[in-house]
């Protein structure tokens, strides 16, 4: 398959000023110089690498002009794909994009695989698996960060990491294994402690990777921020509040919000999924029931819950009942309503909870509004976030390989400390070293290539 041309539509389907049909394959472009028909009469076989020519796509069965286009031509190896791509810039209407991409289909292109155009640059050696998975979180970044992050990793930053820390394994391995496959030789043997504190200082430069994964997780996925409380409180605009504009609808009416809102927010370049829920409480509506317990449900898997109390009423059986729910789980109180007079009970929150994750505001005021945003900020990274010169774990499966290189060393370590023979301790290299070549694609099967070029879009 890796010899077909390949084609896929690489922009959003919809209305737009340009959409983009991409072909890549050693067919390329003789396939679109069958269906293009310049101005000039240019031959696309002929032209110049990287130029771009005016004319139109046509039908060639019926003779007719299918649409007005600019076509790009990129020959190999300077390429995406490293192969002859084609990129037909058309009008961005969704017939006009889709029967283009059918002209292409028809002169002999297949339709591309989800990401195979990407899946091609890493076959062919432009780019390395962990690089090729940063496309992704370039397409999905949600703050600055995420994208900085993303593009620190898409220019190499983790594969220079990790290639570094292989070469010293396999410098160590070479010298074990030639002191013990030629022993007639005069090689200078390394002695355990030497060998113990060079994987000691590979560990170190692991364990570091290992614990930025943390805020990896964060800047990649976002903050799973739960909004809770009984109906009427203050959620829906707390939410609003946060997002500068009206998304959930506020009424006295308690109730109003049945269902789970989802939105983003970007607070000092960190990502909140901010989840509005339905207030939670005994009920007979059918529809209201379902909205409570998929409050519940998202409760479970929260990394933050913000539970919003009425400061202007007592503190009512479904307050105490949240309470009890929600207990042991990273929280933040709020005492929401501060323009209103305060007649609830504190002394039973603050019995409940630590005094720095209580805050009473009102989220009618601006200036409340922001100093609960900095508490957020605070809860999860401190200081600021820089990416220029760090390299940040965001991906569970490069995590996991980090992991299981850093169990291999400590078996190599407790091998030497119990004074084994160096032949004893290349099995654990070995391990360490191939667990690291599984960020990078050095040694990663094919079933797990194909899983992770599915989870792209087609296109890309």
């Amino acid at each position: 398959m890796i010899e077909d041309t390949i084609a896929a539509i690489s922009t959003p389907m919809g209305t737009g000023g340009i959409g983009i049909v991409r072909i890549s394959g050693k067919d390329a472009i003789s396939i679109v110089n069958n269906i293009f028909q310049s101005k000039t009469k240019k031959d696309l076989l002929k032209v110049k690498s990287h130029t771009i020519h005016y004319g139109h796509i046509i039908d060639k069965d019926k003779k007719s002009i299918i649409d007005e286009v600019l076509v790009m031509v990129m020959r190999a190896p300077n390429t995406y794909t490293k192969e002859d791509v084609i990129e037909i810039n058309c009008h961005g209407g969704i017939i006009s994009v889709r029967k283009v991409l059918e002209q292409v289909l028809k002169m002999g292109a297949r339709m591309a695989e989800p990401g195979e155009f990407t899946k091609r640059a890493f076959l062919n050696g432009r780019i390395d698996l962990s690089q090729a998975e940063a496309v992704i979180d370039v397409i999905t970044a949600k703050t600055d960060v995420s994208l900085n992050t993303a593009i620190n990793q898409l220019n190499g930053n983790l594969s220079l990491k990790i290639n570094e820390i292989r070469n010293t394994l396999l410098e160590i391995m070479a010298h074990i294994e030639a002191s013990i496959d030629y022993p007639e030789y005069d090689i200078e043997e390394l002695n355990y402690d030497t060998l113990k504190n060079n994987i000691e200082n590979i560990k170190n430069k692991i364990n570091l990777l290992i614990e930025t994964t943390s805020s990896g997780k964060i800047i990649k996925e976002g903050v799973k921020t739960v909004i809770v409380g009984k109906p009427n409180v203050g959620k829906s605009s707390l939410l609003n509040a946060l997002l500068r504009e009206q998304r959930a609808i506020v009424t006295d009416i308690p109730g109003t919000t049945r269902d789970v809102l989802e939105e983003y927010i970007n607070i000092s370049g960190i990502p909140f999924k901010i989840i509005d829920t339905a207030g939670i409480r005994e009920t007979e509506d059918v529809v209201e029931q379902i909205g409570v317990k998929r409050s519940k449900e998202w409760l479970e898997v929260a990394d933050l819950i913000i539970l919003i109390l009425d400061i202007s009423t007592p503190l009512t059986k479904e307050d105490i009942y949240i309470m009890d729910l929600i207990q042991n789980k990273k929280t933040i109180v709020i005492l929401n309503k501060t323009d209103l007079e305060s007649v609830i009970d504190k002394e039973e929150i603050y019995d409940r909870f630590s005094k720095d994750k209580i805050i009473e505001m009102s989220a009618k005021n601006i200036e409340d509004v922001e100093r609960l945003e900095n508490i957020l900020k605070d809860m999860f990274i401190k200081g600021k976030i820089t990416m220029n010169d760090s390299t940040i774990i965001t991906n569970i499966r490069h995590k996991e390989a980090l992991i299981k290189a850093d169990s291999s060393l400590k078996n190599v370590l407790e091998s030497i400390n119990m004074g084994m023979p160096e032949d004893c301790l290349s099995i654990d290299l070995m391990n360490a070293y191939k667990y690291l070549g599984e960020i990078t694609g050095e040694s990663v099967e094919e079933d797990l290539i194909n899983k992770i070029f599915s989870q792209f879009c087609l296109g890309k």
